[in-house]
């Protein structure tokens, strides 16, 4: 059994894992955490997470970057690992969490989906490959008219796994629109569109002479993050102090 405590629990993603715990008979939320305790979860909530004095094996943090640092602090004060979910992290913000990293169990990914992590894996394998035989890649990625920035996390990282297994020997190009000339071969293009009320679609394209081979992902519901982040507390668990990844749950 896994105890979770959940940190963002009101949130449309926090009751997201909270349903989907009470279907799970391998963890169970012992404690939740927010500025709002508006409802009866099955658990108590915390509005202040230094108040929180209930023990648990890993925390969920799916809340957002305000106040990370605190949380980061309580985890590793109690010496509970977390698993780390928030988005638009500054750049001192991310050195932080390497700094905690270094006292407790900390895993970060870009994108919690267990999809998107084996993509990773796999696009590093067809890249090496396809990249040797003169394929263009291009990144295509689509969410919905409310996401504030792009290219999104997960284009990125998607592109830097293609890189590093590359060697780093490809430039990021993101408008084309202000220069003309012929592609260069050292190119990696990502688009990114915006609109309606799409989750997340994220489509790479190695485009070589006569052929195409396309390898994509769609996230239909955020029920795909909420599942990944469930499965990597449970990997969570007991873990020694350093930075994971949801790769490292693929193992």
């Amino acid at each position: 059994m896994t105890d979770i405590i959940m940190v963002g629990c009101n949130g449309r993603m926090g009751q997201m894992i909270t349903g989907l715990v009470n279907e799970d008979a391998d963890c169970r939320i012992v404690a939740g955490i927010d500025i709002v305790d508006n409802r009866d979860n099955g658990y108590p909530v915390f509005t202040d997470i230094d108040t929180c004095d209930i023990k648990a094996d890993v925390i969920i943090d799916f809340s957002s970057a305000n106040g990370f640092e605190k949380r980061m602090d309580y985890a590793a004060k109690t010496g509970t690992p977390i698993v780390q979910c928030s988005t638009g992290m500054s750049e001192e913000q991310l050195a932080y969490l390497r700094q905690t990293s270094e006292k407790v169990a900390v895993l970060k990914s870009a994108n919690m989906s267990l999809g998107i992590n084996l993509l990773m894996k796999l696009l590093q394998e067809a890249a090496q490959k396809l990249c040797a035989e003169g394929f263009d890649v291009e990144i295509v990625e689509q969410h919905h008219n409310k996401k504030l920035d792009a290219p999104s996390g997960t284009a990125l990282a998607l592109a830097d796994s293609i890189n590093e297994a590359m060697d780093n020997q490809f430039e990021y190009v993101y408008d084309r629109s202000g220069v003309r000339k012929q592609r260069d071969k050292k190119e990696l293009g990502i688009s990114a569109v915006r609109g309606g009320t799409i989750v997340g679609d994220h489509e790479v394209i190695f485009a070589g002479t006569d052929e195409v081979i396309t390898f994509k992902h769609t996230a239909y519901s955020r029920a795909v993050f909420a599942k990944g982040s469930i499965a990597a507390a449970k990997f969570l668990k007991g873990k020694g102090a350093g930075l994971y990844d949801m790769a490292d749950v693929l193992l």
